[in-house]
């Protein structure tokens, strides 16, 4: 081995010591992390970019150590925003974060020789480097004997075996970055020799410019990950094939592996829907309470609907996600734990790139089925920022659970009994229409923007099939609960301020207060105190509604829906519900004087939509004109919450304003087409 190289680095001022950890996805890092900070983390964005920063206080020794969590890697050739960040990380080029005083890198030791490769890059750097050598007990079972002390006089690093969930290594470990962290002298480059670094200005920089330099550098580090490899690791028992080689022999299959895969994604999609129901009505059930208990207790007026109906119910719109949410990355964090996400992106890859998408792509808008939100925040896990920002703006086209509110009040009220052939139900043909719809029209829509406004070359699909193991529950549970406040931290005060305006433009102007006389029934008995009392207040919110500025855009935007069979309510409804898209079922049930609490099954605001009337007396909705907004509903992007979870997760109003913009002209012209279509052909 060559002698090591005696250089100094140059002693700073700063108090706190920042340690950096860096390793390969699937190497442990997330559960090292995670044991050496605790609960003592907090997640941001770097400065001017959609990558998350995680940080935590690592206490060590009596000492506060900030430590930075750095993007899953494979290496530091920066050819995407993750190696770009993590090399600016490292040369403190990152505003507000200093440079690491020492970095821990993360070794698999199942997988050494390619987990190794990142090591070699970042000795590169001249940062002193304790590599965690995770995964032993794995190793063990692989009959892999490793040898770390031979590997660290190889390495010239100190190199120290731990199993983080179970807390081994975990003392020695922190000797070593602590020391490693005061040490004032820089690490040697074993596998280059002294004439091909120097000294300028107090910084290290490499003498290999050239590219025939470079390719020697990368040979250079083979060669040594080779020789380190080759004397400090044995093979002792050579096996036929490992546990995961033959789970992956049938998981993997072309055929029973997209069988086995489809029925893991039913399940998870079934769980997320049919576990999250129950406390989805149960955080419904208390904000409701909340605002009746808040609307009995202050005085009535403005205060009062401001608190109850704009802001209650505004953070209530968002909260009843949270249970789709936390099942959602609970499922997720287990299937990557496991080993098994990486198979299911590798199966899928070659249906998906023959649209543009990644494979990864799939359980994102598998997730958007139930909601959105949480789809468009597991496209994290999508490394490529165009592919990411794909899925992204296809990613509504799924129809959520809230639209179904709105396709079962259409169906009943105009194709309940209807029936094909006298045992097909219309109304199940036209909600599976539904549902395919929105999965066509993302299809063909992704296939445009990949070779149009995000065309990029297709990325090579390098993605590591780590061996299976057992979820660390504390990593998942983790995991999952950080994504939590994550979602309601970043979507919170978005839809809270938007709730409020919508509040504003249905409460203002006031109309004055008007009272209903009601006729006697037809034995002649007049109506009870509680029915002129309801009869009143339907009244006064339906003329509230028809007044407001919200009913005044009604009017306004009315002659451009009319070509769409929507007169000025339905506009109006249109515009309520960009707060949630079911909310277009209480909007009508105010609209048409039924009460704001009628849902979609509701046999009174089915009457009142059949029986509404136009001004020349023909009838306001149609069969035609319910499909016509059933399919303006899934095209269209009526969801503010979703609307907030773009702007956070794509960091640009512009790339948002893009998608609400796409999404509602593709809308109005299909929307257009159904029914100007249906019109020629007589259906009218």
């Amino acid at each position: 081995m060559k002698t090591e190289k005696q250089i100094t680095k140059t002693p700073t001022s700063k108090k706190e010591i920042t340690i950096a950890i860096a390793g390969n996805p699937n190497a442990g890092k997330t559960t090292l992390f995670n044991v050496l900070t605790g609960l003592r983390q907090k997640i941001a964005n770097y400065p001017g970019v959609t990558v998350e920063r995680k940080e935590g206080i690592w206490k060590l020794e009596g000492e506060s150590l900030q430590l930075i969590d750095l993007p899953g890697l494979y290496s530091l050739d920066v050819t995407s925003l993750d190696e770009q960040i993590a090399c600016d990380v490292l040369t403190g080029k990152v505003p507000n974060l200093p440079q690491p005083d020492a970095v821990i890198a993360v070794v698999d030791a199942t997988n050494l020789e390619r987990n190794l490769y990142l090591v070699t890059q970042i000795l590169e750097f001249r940062i002193p480097v304790v590599v965690a050598l995770t995964m032993m007990d794995s190793a063990e079972k692989q009959s892999l004997q490793i040898d770390a002390k031979k590997m660290s006089e190889l390495l010239q690093v100190p190199v120290i075996p731990v199993i983080a969930s179970q807390k081994q290594g975990i003392q020695e470990l922190s000797s070593a970055v602590m020391k490693a962290a005061k040490t004032e002298t820089l690490p040697h480059i074993p596998w280059l020799a002294d004439s091909e670094y120097i000294l300028e200005d107090d910084e290290i920089h490499l003498s290999l410019s050239d590219d025939a330099a470079a390719n020697k550098k990368i040979f250079a580090r083979y060669n040594f990950i080779s020789e380190v490899y080759q004397e400090s690791v044995k093979q002792l028992n050579t096996v036929e094939r490992n546990v995961s080689e033959k789970i992956d022999g049938f998981l993997t299959h072309k055929f029973f592996g997209l069988i086995i895969l489809v029925g893991i994604l039913l399940l998870v999609f079934q769980t997320i829907f049919s576990w999250a129901s129950l406390p989805m009505d149960l955080l419904e059930n208390a904000f409701g309470a909340l605002g009746d208990f808040v609307r009995t207790t202050l005085p009535e007026g403005m205060l009062n609907d401001l608190i109850v109906d704009g802001i209650i119910a505004g953070v209530g719109g968002v909260l009843v996600f949270l249970p789709q949410i936390l099942l959602l990355f609970l499922f997720l964090s287990i299937l990557e734990d496991t080993g098994y996400m990486a198979r299911a992106a590798f199966l899928l890859d070659k249906l998906m790139s023959r649209f543009g998408l990644h494979g990864k792509a799939f359980l994102p808008l598998l997730s958007s089925f139930a909601c959105a939100i949480p789809g468009i925040m597991a496209t994290r896990t999508i490394e490529n920022p165009k592919d990411r920002l794909a899925t992204i703006m296809i990613a509504p086209f799924m129809s959520c659970s809230a639209r179904l509110p709105v396709y079962s009040l259409m169906i009943a009220t105009f194709f309940a009994g209807q029936s094909f052939f006298g045992f097909i139900s219309v109304g199940a043909v036209l909600m599976l229409a539904m549902y395919a719809f929105g999965v066509l029209t993302a299809i063909i829509a992704a296939f445009i923007m990949k070779r149009t406004i995000l065309k990029s070359p297709p990325p090579p699909f390098v993605m590591e099939l780590p061996p299976y193991r057992l979820p660390n529950l504390r990593t998942v549970f983790q995991n999952m609960l950080t994504r939590a406040g994550l979602f309601l931290k970043r979507a919170g005060t978005v839809i809270l301020a938007i709730s409020i305006i919508l509040w504003a433009i249905t409460y203002f102007p006031r109309t004055a207060n008007t009272e209903v006389l009601m006729a006697n029934d037809a034995n002649g008995n007049p109506p009870s105190v509680e029915e002129i009392q309801k009869a009143n207040e339907d009244f006064r919110q339906s003329e509230q509604i028809k007044n407001s500025y919200a009913g005044r855009i009604g009017h306004v935007i009315e002659p451009v829906i009319q070509p769409l069979g929507f007169d000025w309510k339905i506009g109006v409804a249109l515009i309520a519900s960009f707060a949630a898209r079911e909310v277009l079922v209480s909007t009508l049930s105010i609209i048409y004087n039924v009460g704001k609490d009628e849902n979609e099954e509701s046999e009174t605001l089915i009457s009142a939509i059949k029986d509404a009337k136009k001004e020349d007396g023909t009838p306001v909705w149609t069969p035609l004109t319910a499909l016509t907004l059933m399919v303006f509903f899934v095209l269209a992007m009526q969801c503010m919450s979703t609307v907030a979870v773009v702007r956070r997760e794509t960091n640009s109003w512009a790339w948002t304003l893009f998608m609400v913009g796409y999404m509602t002209i593709l809308a109005y012209i299909a929307a257009f087409l159904t029914y100007q279509g249906g019109k020629f052909l007589g259906f009218g």
